[in-house]
Order: C-alpha cells, then structure tokens, then sequence
C-alpha cells in the first residue's frame, strides 16, 4: 500500500508531501487505522541510559520537528520518537526550496535551517501527548546566536523541556545553520559540553529526576579530529552519542543532478560514513556508552548492522521517507539479540 502512496506523495514538492504525510497520519490514528495496517512489532525491550525502550528503533529528529504529531507517529511502533530541533524562539527556517529528493540513491538532500516555532510550542505539544513510549528532545541554537553564546540558547532549550520529556539532545552537527558545525572542534566542544553537563546536574538536582543528555555530532570527520572528539565526549559527563547526522560529501551522488544543491545528504549515501564514525565511537567510548546509530538505514539488515558495530539503538528518518512504516517492524525483527 506504501508503494502506491508514496507515488503519490512523490508527485508533490518535498515540503508539501511531507505535510499531507502528517496530517494523513494524524487521521488514521484518530481512527485507529494505523495499527490496523501497520501492526506494530513484538516487543524488544532494550534498557539504556536508565530508560527502557519499548524497542531498539526510533524515530530520529526532524520529521516532527515541533512535536504537533507525536501520537501519530508513535502508532506507527516505534521505540522512541525525538522531536526537534527546536530552538528558544520561533524562527522559519531557510527560503525554499530547501528539501530535494534523490530518489535513484534513497536519498535526500535537506538545508532547511532548524526552522520551528520554538520550545514554547513543543513543551506544550509534550504536555498534552497521549504516547507513552520514550520521547527524546533534540535542542539546538538560534541562527544569529554567535557561536560564543550559544551554550545559552542550549541551555534556554534544556530547561524548559527537562520536565516533560525522557531525554535530550544536543544538536552541533547540523550543516545547515551557519557555523554550527564549529562547536565541534575541540575547544568549543568541551566548553559547550562542560557548561551544559553542568545545566543538566543543576536541574536534575531541582526536579529530583534524571534526564539522560546526548550528543549529535556529524559524519565529515579527519581522523584525528574524530578521536579527539570522541575522547572529549567520553571525558564530559555527557550521557550518549548519536552518530550520525547528515553529510557534506557528494561523492557518492556525484551523477545526480541535484548533486550540487547545499545542504545535508542522508539516506543511503551516508552509510558508509556514518557506520564509520560509529564503529569508533564505540572503540573509543568502551562497551558500556550509550551509543545511537542513525543514518542510511534502510532494510532489517542495516539496522543489524549498526547493532553489530556497537549501536544500543537506532533511528530511521529517510529510509521511512522511502520504504514506509513496514521498514520499522523490519529493524526490529533482525535486531540481533547480542552485540
């Protein structure tokens, strides 16, 4: 059935398709229709970060990006679901086009600018949410925050949403919003990740809870930069990684033709880079860190895959685009028992 929609959809402009997608899903779950088609998986019960996930396979960032679907979405069986990004103010993102299908390589290429109409709206959407899974917030800076400051728009984010979500996470890989890419190297990154490990203690010490933290950190790495990132990740207190977001490389969609539009690419070109960074975060981060792989699944068998190079969980956003809600069920049914 997926087959025939996605036909459809893919008539329409990106941004128009992916907003008729929701709303579609927002009808069928208030008629309890998505369970009916898309059964969802057996459990799989994964604990980690002292959360325990219905199953390994979540929703990654982006999709729902002010958590106006949530219940929908969580309907479909996923794990976990992470909203965002969001930012403290509303802001619209960049001029469209701003989204473009790659269809021949599975893929998307996207610079849409953490466009969302602020934490305010989220924490209220997370308020009023029906789902019970673990829902995950990715937080991130304002576009004309200077990079000197942005560990307080982090912090704006952290705070208010510390109370009505499962977990949080910090977005400094983004290509899309001007220089954020920057608090990866090594001395912002530290400084960021010290002042905001020191936010989340504050606050779990008022709300006498804890909130697992994490970070999101690119595919585009020299070697040597990616090990000292990592090791200054390990050192910070910080709670987890999610590896990967999207990719500046072209090269392996060099015979497209809208290889050249700017912004990231995700979906299956990002694989290889991605299971990369990630088979490294888990030889430097040692066995017990919580890792998150994410990026060009698309079949049970990447899932797996990323299972086997260390991944305690992962997450589908353009393998969805393209394959549909049965890619879901699909991860968690060859999710391996043991790493």
């Amino acid at each position: 059935m997926y087959h025939w929609l996605r036909h459809g959809l893919f008539r329409l402009e990106p941004e128009k398709a992916h907003d008729l997608a929701m709303a579609s899903l927002d009808v069928g779950a208030r008629f309890n229709l998505l369970k009916t088609l898309y059964p969802p998986p057996q459990d799989c019960p994964v604990d980690c970060m002292g959360l325990r996930f219905k199953n390994p396979v979540g929703l990654a960032a982006g999709l729902d990006k002010d958590g106006d679907h949530i219940d929908a979405l969580g309907s479909l069986g996923f794990g976990f679901i992470e909203v965002g990004t969001v930012t403290p103010k509303p802001q619209p993102g960049n001029d469209r086009p701003r989204m473009f299908r790659l269809a021949s390589h599975g893929a998307l290429i996207n610079r849409m600018g953490f466009n969302n109409q602020g934490v305010d709206h989220l924490v209220e959407n997370l308020k009023k949410r029906r789902y019970t899974g673990i829902v995950g917030t990715n937080v991130g800076k304002q576009k004309d925050t200077p990079i000197d400051q942005a560990a307080s728009d982090y912090a704006i984010c952290i705070e208010k949403v510390f109370d009505h979500c499962d977990y949080i996470t910090i977005n400094i890989s983004s290509p899309n919003t001007k220089n954020l890419r920057a608090l990866q190297d090594q001395g912002h990154l530290a400084e960021l990740l010290s002042e905001l490990v020191g936010v989340r203690n504050s606050l779990a010490e008022k709300h006498q809870t804890q909130r697992p933290m994490l970070i999101k950190i690119a595919p585009d790495w020299e070697e040597a930069a990616l090990i000292q990132a990592l090791e200054t990740i390990g050192a910070s207190g910080i709670d987890g990684l999610i590896a990967t977001n999207t990719t500046l490389d072209r090269q392996a969609v060099k015979d497209h033709p809208l290889a050249h539009e700017t912004g990231g690419l995700s979906g299956r070109p990002v694989t290889q880079a991605s299971n990369h960074v990630l088979a490294m975060a888990r030889q430097i981060l040692g066995p017990e860190f919580p890792l998150v792989g994410v990026g060009g699944i698309a079949s049970g068998a990447d899932a797996a895959k990323k299972h086997q190079l260390g991944a305690d969980l992962v997450q589908i956003y353009t393998g969805l685009i393209y394959e549909g809600p049965k890619l879901i069920k699909e991860c968690v049914t060859a999710w391996p028992e043991t790493r």
